[in-house]
């Protein structure tokens, strides 16, 4: 109990404390694990633990939408790959359906990637608005 507090101090701290840039990379890296942690529950036959982390993953993924600036082209381009994603996780959840796991999984670690490959590249956010 004890321990579970300190960890939950702790990421409520990385989260306020975190640079937009982050907390994107915050949310990809939560939705991989929850969407992981949901095909570990198929394959376990553990319908409870794989209904709990695909809806953890869509509300994630409801977050990254809700972020998105609309009034730009790649945004409207993510925005059709999250709800096509959030339409897989459906499927996996109602029809337990690996393979629909298995391509958000996939699709959302290469955003995830290519976000570090852009972060990296731009050194610091700092640099980005100057």
């Amino acid at each position: 109990m004890i321990q579970q507090q300190g960890q939950e101090t702790y990421l409520r701290m990385q989260v306020t404390t975190a640079a937009p840039w982050e907390l994107t990379l915050m949310l990809y890296n939560g939705c991989i694990k929850f969407m992981k942690q949901a095909l570990d529950g198929i394959q376990k036959n553990n319908y409870e633990m794989k209904n709990t982390n695909i809806k953890k993953a869509i509300r994630i993924i409801d977050e990254l939408i809700a972020t998105l600036d609309k009034k730009y082209e790649i945004s409207k381009n993510l925005d059709a790959l999250y709800v096509f994603m959030k339409g897989k996780l459906f499927e996996a959840n109602t029809k337990l359906n690996v393979e629909a796991l298995q391509v958000s999984i996939e699709l959302m670690t290469d955003l995830r990637d290519t976000w570090v490959k852009a972060m990296k590249s731009l050194k610091s956010p700092a640099k980005a608005q100057s």
